[in-house]
Parts: C-alpha cells; sequence; structure tokens
C-alpha cells in the first residue's frame, strides 16, 4: 500500500536532489526506449512470435522488464497541475471521476480480474512555476519544451508525493488553462530514467484531456504503460482515417470504439491468457471452439480457449478470436470471429496488428463506428475466409448454446 504522503508546502531533503537530477531531463524521448531486461514467459509456445527491439514489439516469448506487468495489484498516483496564468475550475474530486472508477474497471473485465488498477488521486491542485503557454504544449511537442514541463512537474510533485510508493504515475494538467492542449495525451518514456524517492520513474502519463475528457482514454494511455503498442494509422499529412488497422476492435487503437476490449493476443501477452487457453493451430484441418473474449469465466472454471494461432513466418501470425456483445465490448453491433495478423517487427503505430476483413465489399454500423469498412469484419456461422497472400482457411461451423464459437482451421 502506498505511503503516508508529506503535508502540502513540507519541503524534504530529497527535493533538492532530485531537482539535480533533473537538469538531465534535455534527454527525453517521446516515443522511445531502451530495451530493458527480459524474463522469459512460462506461457509462450510454439506459436508466439519472439520479441524484437521494436518499440513495444507484439513479440511475446519474453517480458521486458522495463515495465510493470499487470498480474498483480498495481498502485497509480494522480497529481493535479494547475499554472499561474488560470485558476482551475474543476476540482481534483471532479476530473478524477473523469477517470475512474471507468479505467480501472476496463482493466478489471479486460483482464477477467487478474489485474487491478488502484488510484490514489492527490485532493489538491499543486501550482506550477510557468504559465500553461510558456510551455508551448502541442501534440508534437518539441523535446527541449516537453523537457521543460516535465522537468518542473517532477520537481514540483516532488514535495507533496512519495514516488516510490507507486506503480504507475499521472499527471493531470488543469484542462481549462489557455495553453493546454488535449491533442498532447501521451505517455513520455526515457532514456535514462528519473530517480525520485530511490524509484526508478521510466515513464509518465502526461494527461491534458478536456473534462470530461474523450472516453476510454486514460485506458488507452495506461495501455503504453504495459507495453502495449498504438494500433492506429497515423497519416503522413495528418488528413484522412487512423483507423484503417483494426477499427472498433482494441482500444489501443481508438479509444471511441464499439468493441474496444484488448485482443486476445495482447491478453495473452500481458498474462491474462494461459498457454491452455491458445489453441497452437498445425498444419492440416482442425476444429476449435473458441470462447468470446469479453465473456468472463464461469466461477471455478478456467475461460475457455479464447485465441487460435497460426504461425506464418519468423515474424507473423494469424490471430482468431471470437467477439461478442459482453464485458468491454457490450457497444458492438456485430459479432463472431475476427481473424488479425500479427507482427512483431512492426513498431508501435507501425501497423503491429491488422485485423482481416472477412467481408471486404460491405460496410456496417455507420452511426457508431470509428471506421465502418471493418465493422462487420467478423465471420458468421456458416461463411469462411481465406487469408491473402497465406494458405490459411478459417470456417465458422456453429455457435454453441453457451455462445461458444466452432471453428475450423485448415492450414
Amino acid at each position: 500500500m502506498p505511503r503516508q504522503q508529506t503535508p502540502v508546502g513540507v519541503e524534504r531533503d530529497r527535493v533538492r536532489s532530485t531537482a539535480a537530477a533533473l537538469t538531465s531531463l534535455t534527454a527525453l524521448a517521446a516515443m522511445s526506449l531502451v530495451a530493458g531486461p527480459a524474463v522469459a514467459d512460462s506461457g509462450a509456445g510454439p506459436c508466439a512470435l519472439t520479441r524484437t527491439s521494436a518499440h513495444h514489439s507484439l513479440g511475446l516469448d519474453t517480458w521486458n522488464r522495463a515495465y510493470p506487468r499487470p498480474v498483480r495489484t498495481l498502485h497509480a498516483v494522480m497529481v493535479f497541475l494547475s499554472f499561474p496564468d488560470a485558476r482551475p475550475r474543476a476540482t481534483p474530486q471532479q476530473i478524477t471521476a473523469d477517470y475512474f472508477p471507468a479505467t480501472s474497471d476496463f482493466f478489471e473485465r479486460a483482464s477477467y480480474g487478474k489485474f487491478r488498477l488502484v488510484p490514489h488521486p492527490q485532493s489538491r491542485w499543486i501550482q506550477m512555476p510557468r504559465t500553461s503557454t510558456a510551455y508551448r504544449i502541442q501534440r508534437d511537442w518539441a523535446p527541449e519544451d516537453r523537457a521543460a514541463y516535465l522537468r518542473d512537474a517532477v520537481a514540483t510533485a516532488d514535495r507533496v508525493v512519495d514516488f516510490s510508493a507507486y506503480d504507475v504515475v499521472y499527471f493531470v494538467a488543469d484542462p481549462d488553462a489557455p495553453g493546454v492542449d488535449s491533442d498532447a495525451t501521451k505517455v513520455v518514456n526515457f532514456d535514462r530514467p528519473i530517480v525520485a524517492d530511490g524509484a526508478e520513474l521510466r515513464r509518465i502519463v502526461t494527461v491534458f484531456e478536456r473534462h470530461p475528457p474523450d472516453r476510454n482514454v486514460l485506458a488507452h494511455e495506461t495501455g503504453h504503460v504495459f507495453d502495449l503498442p498504438d494500433l492506429y494509422h497515423r497519416p503522413t499529412d495528418g488528413k484522412g482515417d487512423w483507423d484503417t488497422y483494426v477499427g472498433d476492435w482494441d482500444v489501443m487503437g481508438s479509444q471511441f470504439g464499439m468493441a474496444p476490449d484488448l485482443f486476445a493476443w495482447h491478453k495473452w501477452k500481458l498474462g491474462w491468457l494461459g498457454r491452455e487457453q491458445v489453441d497452437c493451430v498445425q498444419s492440416g484441418a482442425s476444429l476449435h471452439t473458441l470462447q468470446p473474449l469479453g465473456e468472463a469465466p464461469r466461477p471455478g472454471g478456467s475461460g475457455g480457449t479464447r485465441l487460435a494461432v497460426v504461425r506464418t513466418g519468423r515474424d507473423s501470425a494469424i490471430a482468431v478470436e471470437a467477439r461478442g456483445s459482453a464485458g468491454n465490448d457490450g457497444d458492438t453491433c456485430t459479432e463472431g470471429v475476427l481473424v488479425y495478423r500479427v507482427r512483431n517487427e512492426a513498431a508501435s503505430g507501425g501497423g503491429p496488428i491488422e485485423v482481416l476483413d472477412a467481408h471486404p465489399d460491405t460496410e456496417a454500423c455507420w452511426d457508431r463506428s470509428v471506421y465502418p469498412p471493418l465493422a462487420d469484419a467478423p465471420l458468421e456461422v456458416g461463411e469462411s475466409f481465406t487469408v491473402p497472400g497465406e494458405r490459411v482457411r478459417i470456417e465458422v461451423a456453429d455457435r454453441t448454446q453457451s455462445g461458444a464459437y466452432t471453428v475450423k482451421i485448415t492450414t
């Protein structure tokens, strides 16, 4: 449990040493982190892709210990930052309610109760030394401006927060300050960790959202803290569609998705699915009974098979899972068997997962989908799909009374 917090206004000797260490923050890296030591994943099998040096690689034979693995209770501190050029209109309690318990509930459902995220919001705003406009906050932030913001934020927060008591750090800026840009919300990784209270801060979630914020935005950003990649496609000119890779089907693609539960591949990587819940498909034809991803296991049950995988090469695999209207997928407009390609050498934002559209000539859910062409991507009972460029065919033979899908996979 977190340690007792030092009252506001009480200085500690460590503040000076921490502030001195922050002079090296000009070495910040916005989207990269030197790979940390690995630990073998005992749950990985022959279909598990190898983890590579790609940022947030979806290889899962080992776990990068530079990231906390969400297979236990983790504690998160939420620090609220105000500025001299604005008086906050919302209270920390109101802003906390924008994100919790919704974010904790999302991960509780996604992990089938194997992971708990416990928030510890601070009760007061603490004021930054400079105005909000002085930091030039924006999505594609100049490294020196971002470094200045984080240097001031850590030094200011360190006076009242014991960072050694927490696993996750959220810095939440006053959403009504004139220099705050909601597009700048992201996780900032450090080339070299900052040491505060004896703890190594390797990344910080910087939150600049409006009040109220975008739905599921903190679940998306927290996913990066656990080494999950961005699954959206960012157009080079800033125009065009961002959701062409995965559409609505994972919160790491879009926080607005109708079915934002994490892909079964992500759950396997994070440790929420065991090897016994993943079928490794060999050559020939085989039948697989896939439980819908969002359904919680019955009391005392194993949860059943949630993922079937066909290795298609050293750096790629085809994943097959069932998606229904339970859990985090409660707002979906289609159900069925979803097929997608996984690539371990593709970096975050570079298409590490690509949903394969079983109905390429149709679209669905124009009123709600972030990308209608993929809203009807899943296969329904009686349908089949051959993966383009691969000798892999998926047929949905039946759906049981319990809701599980019987799938035939031929390689």
